[in-house]
């Protein structure tokens, strides 16, 4: 175990926030997480669990350990006919996960190439994009509950997985994730009723052309955090009431809404964010990307309160459009390296 002090942290977050942890353990394996775990007791700090810091909100300077987690390596479990089990370390770059999938004929996780962040990181907000929850593959999540202080199993109708929803956001500083089980089908069955994606597959209906098309599409519309620093989709796209999306539908004909459970409607977040005026638009050194409305960008070296100011600017002027309060999808984290609400 190799603790180290006042460690710089703008490299390890996409949004490229200068941030300073007053400690840092990069995690290889279930023993450095146990062992970096009863270091921060004994220190009395809190625990900061780092992944791919796609999906984060850092202050200028958090005294906590923040622990990298680094652990790697992919494992058969068990196949049948239709389907084969691997379990994955938490470490694993997701996009690189995605596309060994489809090298290995394994299908189910295409639609969500290109995807930031880590393994470990996909069960915690249930990943998704274009028609595709990451939940709906995940056999098990493999966790050090720190509240008995012992590995464990979480299977998935457990996990109570929902859109950008899991046991993990509710509660966020008991699990630590070390690996995920996928169940992944070894016929493809492809998702091809989001958007204009039937269009972009075309006749050639086979799940690499649909993973090339899925990165095509995500590469013209979405920043790479190298030359643009992000988070991805900022604000998540709202879930109302039918019966409030058919007003909405009446006043703005245009608005992009999708059916959804429980007579609920999803609102396009971005279509909302253009509509009032902040495409293309900075605020200081943040800004809503110019080719996609749902995507904050850093366009200097902005700081946290930076960051904050743009996007309560944008819910401020959404809300006061469409009466619909977006809510930021980034984890909001403290200088004590808590999670706090984006409403405090």
């Amino acid at each position: 175990m190799n603790i180290q002090t006042q460690v710089q942290l703008k490299p390890f977050n996409t949004l490229s926030l200068d941030v300073t942890a007053s400690h840092y353990l990069k995690v290889h394996s279930t023993q450095d997480l146990v062992d970096g775990l009863d270091y921060a007791k004994q220190q009395q700090l809190n625990v900061l669990i780092l992944s791919g810091g796609s999906n984060m909100l850092l202050p200028q300077y958090i005294h906590a350990l923040v622990m990298h987690m680094d652990i790697q390596g992919i494992e058969n479990i068990t196949e049948d006919e239709q389907s084969k089990t691997i379990r994955v370390a938490a470490g694993y770059i997701w996009h690189d996960f995605v596309l060994w999938t489809t090298e290995q004929h394994l299908y189910g996780l295409q639609n969500l190439a290109l995807i930031p962040g880590l393994v470990g990181a996909s069960p915690v907000q249930n990943i998704g994009a274009y028609g595709v929850e990451v939940g709906e593959f995940i056999e098990s999540v493999q966790v050090y509950d720190r509240l008995i202080e012992k590995f464990d199993t979480i299977f998935s109708k457990d996990c109570d997985f929902s859109y950008r929803h899991s046991i993990f956001k509710d509660d966020p500083n008991r699990f630590v994730i070390t690996h995920v089980t996928f169940k992944l089908l070894k016929h493809p069955h492809l998702v091809l009723n989001y958007g204009d994606l039937r269009q972009a597959v075309g006749d050639e209906q086979t799940a690499e052309n649909l993973q090339k098309q899925i990165i095509q599409i995500r590469q013209s519309k979405l920043p790479d955090p190298k030359d643009y620093p992000n988070v991805g989709s900022f604000f998540k796209n709202p879930i109302i009431q039918q019966q409030v999306c058919d007003l909405l539908v009446e006043k703005f004909p245009r608005i992009p809404h999708y059916p959804q459970a429980q007579d609920n409607a999803k609102i396009a977040a971005g279509w909302l964010i253009d509509q009032s005026g902040w495409k293309g638009k900075q605020h200081g050194m943040v800004g809503m990307f110019h080719k996609q409305a749902l995507v904050l960008v850093n366009y200097g070296q902005a700081s946290l309160t930076d960051v904050q100011a743009t996007y309560r600017a944008v819910q401020h002027d959404v809300y006061q459009k469409f009466n619909i309060l977006l809510e930021p999808e980034p984890v909001l984290f403290d200088e004590t390296g808590l999670i706090r609400s984006h409403l405090e």
